[in-house]
């Protein structure tokens, strides 16, 4: 997919949908991005996905952290490795999750933030 670059006056939202692109592009399956800017004092929004391995998790942080790095917006945090099942990058108002499928079914965090809205789900 080819997208333009994220100008300067991106909102939060148009940051998100492009992590939401990019995922995609990188096959990540059961991508949902979820606002919680009514619920959570720490963000605005979730970026939820999973990778089926761990050279997949990888290739989908790897894309998100250099593609938005590329595009002027650096990750304030990354925490957690592919080995773990669970990738969270924190962009401040988005928060992404990157897991391996185990690890995504075990946490749910959709459930845990199901007061949340789904702006955007791509199987």
């Amino acid at each position: 997919m080819i997208v333009e670059r994220l100008s300067e006056d991106a909102t939060t939202l148009d940051v998100a949908r492009r992590i939401v692109e990019i995922v995609s592009d990188r096959q990540a399956n059961d991508i949902v991005l979820l606002d919680i800017s009514n619920i959570a004092s720490f963000t605005d929004y979730f970026v939820i996905c999973h990778g089926d391995n761990l050279r997949q998790i990888k290739a989908i942080v790897d894309a998100i952290v250099d593609g938005l790095s590329h595009e002027g917006f650096q990750a304030d945090h990354v925490e957690g490795t592919p080995e773990s099942g669970w990738v969270l990058i924190d962009f401040g108002s988005i928060i992404v999750h990157v897991f391996g499928p185990d690890e995504r079914e075990y946490y749910r965090l959709e459930k845990l933030w199901s007061e949340g809205t789904v702006v955007l789900r791509a199987q």
